[in-house]
């Protein structure tokens, strides 16, 4: 086989692997994110709390909500 080839099949190989890559390391990012979300209704009531805000029960289940909507209507 001539050099050319085998440049061409090893710059094919490389794009395919990087493009495999990529795509696989952006799903494993997506289910880890979706399974450990960044913020949870703890850190939203300390967060509030440092603010000066009292949050009830209610507010913290609207802003969580208001998140997942949130984050739901970017996909």
């Amino acid at each position: 086989m001539s050099t050319w080839i085998w440049i061409i099949i090893v710059i094919v190989v490389g794009l395919g692997c990087a493009a495999g890559g990529f795509f696989g390391a952006r799903k494993y990012m997506e289910n880890y994110l979706k399974d450990n979300p960044p913020i949870n209704e703890d850190q939203l009531r300390a967060m509030m709390l440092q603010m000066g805000q009292k949050p009830s029960q209610r507010k913290l289940h609207q802003m969580m909500n208001a998140m997942q909507q949130q984050s739901h209507n970017k996909k």
